[in-house]
């Protein structure tokens, strides 16, 4: 039975397991990760993040000829494969300049499912351009354990897919039972993240707009904050609020704060990242 080092980080709550395979000399099964990340047998986390170079992974060639080194393969909790994951990026990020392994001065790029991502340092710690946005003009009804009637929600891709959902009130969302997975009608062909949102009242603060939000991670589950989700739900409640909402935002998660502000037609998302300890796990 073989033994693999790995690292456990998180930011704000949404937890991974970080297992550096630099040349990609590892073929982890969907059984393995979901092993690794299982909260009661395992280390536990959202998801997996295994460090390899561009080169070193068929779906990294891209990012290998725009100069990427570093590809984040990332993987749900249950093991299947995501084209991304913004609080992911972040300790990607982390792991990466703690380790030595790439430094952020100038920007960071790395490779995803869902193209390159550029980070840099920011005040909240660090940010990640995720690039182009866009929102779907047809509605998906979402039903949920706790909401008496269907609700509807609008798509919004950030690389990966979203349906966001706007509540009434802080009652309605601590209501929901996300125990249960919410369910899209139409269902997305791939599946797809679910945030229940609620403005803050009044919505906009000297120019930055505020909400809270839960979501439903497919392949996960309730986690403790979605990265591209916070900034699925800021692009929704923004398209919502008009032309003159603001283009930063403010969105509180159960697990932290994370900021979000959009610059010509591109969204970013800054927030912390922490490497929380280190270890070796016997790989069955």
């Amino acid at each position: 039975m073989a033994t693999l080092a790995f690292t456990k980080g998180h930011g704000t709550g949404n937890d991974f397991v970080v297992i550096a395979d630099p040349d990609g000399e590892l073929d982890l099964a969907d059984g393995q990760v979901a092993a690794l990340c299982d909260r009661h047998f395992g280390i536990g986390g959202d998801g997996l993040l295994r460090v390899v170079r561009s080169t070193a992974i068929a779906e990294g060639a891209d990012a290998a000829a725009a100069g990427a080194e570093w590809f984040m393969d990332y993987r749900n909790a249950d093991g299947s494969a995501a084209e991304m994951c913004g609080n992911g990026t972040r300790v990607f990020a982390r792991y990466l300049s703690d380790t030595g392994l790439a430094s952020l001065d100038g920007g960071l790029r790395i490779g995803t499912r869902a193209g390159i991502k550029t980070l840099t340092r920011s005040e909240r710690g660090y940010e990640v351009d995720l690039g182009p946005f866009a929102i779907e003009a047809e509605e998906t009804l979402v039903r949920a354990k706790g909401l008496p009637v269907a609700r509807p929600g609008v798509g919004v891709d950030v690389g990966n897919p979203h349906v966001v959902v706007a509540l009434s009130s802080e009652a309605e969302l601590d209501g929901l039972d996300l125990t249960f997975q919410p369910v899209l009608d139409p269902a997305p062909r791939h599946g797809a993240n679910v945030e229940f949102v609620v403005p803050a009242d009044p919505l906009v603060r000297e120019g930055v707009g505020a909400i809270r939000l839960r979501v439903f991670e497919r392949g996960v589950g309730e986690t403790l904050s979605c990265g591209t989700g916070v900034a699925a739900a800021a692009l929704a409640v923004r398209h919502w609020a008009g032309s003159a909402a603001p283009d930063s935002w403010i969105v509180d998660t159960p697990g932290g704060t994370l900021g979000v502000r959009v610059s010509e037609g591109r969204v970013y998302l800054s927030g912390p990242a922490s490497l929380v300890f280190t270890g070796e796990v016997a790989l069955a």
